[in-house]
C-alpha cells in the first residue's frame, strides 16, 4: 500500500466525484458526506493491494449507498435474488460525473436495488455485469431490476418529458448494452438515419428507415462513441485517437429519436465538443 500521505492525497482528489455519486443516489447531501467518510475509513483500514483506486472507491461508495437505501426502505415482497458469487468489478468501473436532474425526481419510487441498477445503467452507462457484481446478483437479474425501475419511472413520468440530452444518453447506453427493448422505446416508429457523403465513405449506412432497422443497426454497437455537442445540440461521436471522426447528429421530438444524421464533414467535426454524459449544454 502507498504511504498515508500519498493515500490521503489520492482520496482527496477523488472525494468530489464520490460526493456527487453518493448525493445523486441518496438524494441527501449530508448522508452522502457520511458515506464518503466511511469509504475513506474503509480505505484507510484495508490491507489489500489496490491496483485501481478510483474503481475501488466507486465500488465501495456504491455499496455503502445501497446499504443506506436498504436500511431506510422496507424490503419489497418481490425481489430478484442473487444467482451466485460475482467478483468485484474494480478494474471495470468507469463512472460519469452526473445524473439527470429529471431522473432524481422519481428515484424515491424505486426499491434500493432497482434504484442503483437504473441510475448506474440508464444514466451512467454501466454494463449489467458490473452492476450485478455491485449488487451481488447476476447480469440477467440486474437487467430485470433496471427494466422494472424503468417501467415504474416511465408510467408517471412520460418519456416526452425527458430532455434531449437524456434521450441521447439513454439511447447510446442502450446501444452499447445491446438492449433492444430500450432502443425501441426511445425510437419513433418512423425514425430515419442518414449519412452524409463523407460519413458514408467511412462506412456508415447511407440510409436506414424505421425503428426496427435502426435499433438492429445500433444494438450492441457504438462502443467507440462518446457524448458530444454537435453545434449546440447534445449528440455523440465516434472518436479515434482523440479526434472526432463521425458525429451522430440527433433529432429529438417528444422524448423520442426521430432522426440521426452521421456527419463527417470537416466543418462539422471541428465544431464538435466533448461533454460528460448528462451535461445539458
Amino acid at each position: 500500500m502507498p504511504s498515508d500521505d500519498i493515500l490521503t492525497a489520492a482520496f482527496e482528489a477523488e472525494r468530489p466525484r464520490l460526493l456527487r455519486l453518493a448525493a445523486r443516489i441518496l438524494s441527501d447531501h449530508d448522508a452522502a458526506q457520511d458515506v464518503v467518510q466511511h469509504a475513506w475509513l474503509r480505505l484507510h483500514g484495508t490491507e489489500e493491494s489496490i491496483d485501481n483506486l478510483p474503481g475501488w472507491l466507486t465500488t465501495v461508495t456504491s455499496r455503502l449507498c445501497l446499504d443506506r437505501l436498504r436500511a431506510r426502505t422496507p424490503i419489497p415482497v418481490e425481489d430478484v435474488g442473487p444467482g451466485g458469487t460475482v467478483a468485484d468489478p474494480v478494474d471495470e468501473v468507469v463512472l460519469a460525473d452526473t445524473v439527470g436532474v429529471a431522473l432524481q425526481v422519481v428515484l424515491d419510487r424505486l426499491t434500493p436495488a432497482e434504484r442503483v441498477s437504473f441510475v448506474l445503467h440508464d444514466s451512467f452507462a454501466f454494463d449489467f455485469a458490473t452492476i450485478a457484481a455491485m449488487l451481488g446478483t447476476t447480469p440477467a437479474a440486474a437487467r430485470k431490476l433496471a427494466s422494472r425501475a424503468r417501467a415504474k419511472v416511465s408510467a408517471p413520468v412520460p418519456e416526452d418529458r425527458l430532455a434531449a440530452w437524456e434521450v441521447v444518453d439513454a439511447f447510446m447506453a442502450a446501444a452499447k448494452e445491446g438492449d433492444l427493448e430500450r432502443l425501441l422505446e426511445l425510437l419513433a416508429p418512423g425514425v430515419v438515419v442518414e449519412g452524409d457523403a463523407a460519413a458514408v465513405a467511412l462506412g456508415t449506412p447511407s440510409r436506414l428507415d424505421g425503428a426496427g432497422d435502426v435499433a438492429g443497426f445500433f444494438r450492441g454497437g457504438a462502443h467507440a462513441a462518446f457524448p458530444v455537442f454537435v453545434g449546440d445540440r447534445p449528440g455523440a461521436a465516434w472518436i479515434h485517437r482523440g479526434e472526432a471522426k463521425v458525429a451522430f447528429d440527433f433529432t429529438i421530438e417528444d422524448g423520442r429519436v426521430h432522426g440521426i444524421v452521421f456527419r463527417a464533414e470537416a466543418e462539422v467535426l471541428t465544431a464538435v465538443r466533448r461533454r460528460a454524459a448528462g451535461d445539458l449544454i
